[in-house]
């Protein structure tokens, strides 16, 4: 409940007031928060950013197969990092020259990004024309000729096919190239201010590496931010089909209790208490008839009683429902 002054204490109040012990402006002015700065951009805050590993994850197993077959030499993948950028400043981090490939994620909005550096592309295309890959033979700073862009257009087709794959758990998509660019100054897919989340990844075509990283904007994927999260809870509680067999293996010998009803019988209390060493209670049920056996105290089978090798037993003749 809210509350309310007495009589008494709004007297005293304005005689504080009146004596100059209390000064109103300065009262409100320390009731009053302060307004914090918030900076979306500021790692403290990535928190709030959309976590894309597990598509991440995928799309490097997808890949490193993908591209290990067009080059037919050994690739390895990893994750370098991912964080966010106003796209401004994205731009201006890439190095110069950069391929970069423009492409849509239908039926989310807006355009994504993903480009190459210099080295990689250099070692792409020398190994997709029967070369070493080495990128230290025409790895000059240089803009990249028409001939390159096409054959790194085929690579940028190749990684929208894998990545289409590794969305598919969150979010059925289809990515197509829209065009392939060497200057950032005419790439353009959100306005400068809006934020990007980006993921660095190094590719490594045996013992040469490069650089590819995507970045895709925040107003993008914020629509699939609830499946993003369910998508990595169910990653990580994943079972492990390794796991699911010691488990398996370890039940079996788990001890349980099994047990025979051979009848029932209703006495008094009287015959209860008179009852003495070799008196006889009469059950419900004669010797041959079916009796239950429980499981953990859960009827599981019929059985008939016997005896084996001179001791008391049953044959289980069914199971129960």
């Amino acid at each position: 409940m809210e509350k309310i002054l007495s009589k008494e204490e709004i007297e005293s109040l304005l005689t504080a007031i009146m004596e100059g012990r209390i000064e109103p402006e300065k009262e409100l002015a320390a009731a009053t928060g302060r307004v914090s700065a918030y900076d979306l951009f500021n790692t403290e805050h990535q928190a709030l950013v959309p976590n894309l590993d597990v598509i991440y994850d995928s799309f490097i197993r997808y890949n490193r197969v993908t591209l290990s077959n067009r080059l037919r030499r050994i690739v390895e993948i990893k994750k370098l990092g991912s964080r966010p950028y106003k796209f401004d400043d994205f731009l201006q981090s890439l190095p110069s020259p950069v391929c970069m490939g423009i492409f849509k994620i239908d039926p989310l909005k807006g355009a994504a990004l993903i480009t190459m550096d210099s080295n990689l592309v250099f070692t792409l295309v020398d190994s997709i024309l029967g070369g070493t890959g080495t990128p230290g033979l025409t790895g000059e700073n240089r803009m990249f000729t028409s001939i390159e862009l096409r054959l790194m257009e085929k690579i940028v087709k190749d990684v929208l096919q894998d990545m289409e794959k590794s969305w598919a758990h969150i979010q059925n998509t289809k990515m197509s190239i829209l065009r392939m660019e060497m200057n950032p100054r005419l790439v353009t897919i959100v306005p400068p201010e809006y934020q990007v989340i980006t993921m660095s990844l190094e590719i490594q075509v045996e013992e040469f590496t490069g650089t590819m990283m995507f970045a895709i904007p925040y107003m993008t994927i914020e629509p699939i931010r609830d499946k993003l999260k369910i998508g990595t809870q169910l990653d990580i509680m994943a079972i492990d089909p390794q796991w699911s067999s010691r488990l398996s293996s370890e039940l079996l010998d788990a001890p349980v209790e099994l047990t025979v009803e051979l009848g029932e019988a209703l006495i008094t209390m009287d015959d209860l208490l008179s009852l003495s060493s070799g008196d006889t209670i009469i059950l419900n049920r004669d010797c041959q008839s079916e009796l239950n056996v429980k499981v953990e105290g859960i009827d599981k089978f019929s059985a008939v009683p016997g005896a084996q090798h001179g001791n008391k037993a049953i044959r289980i003749s069914g199971k129960l429902d």
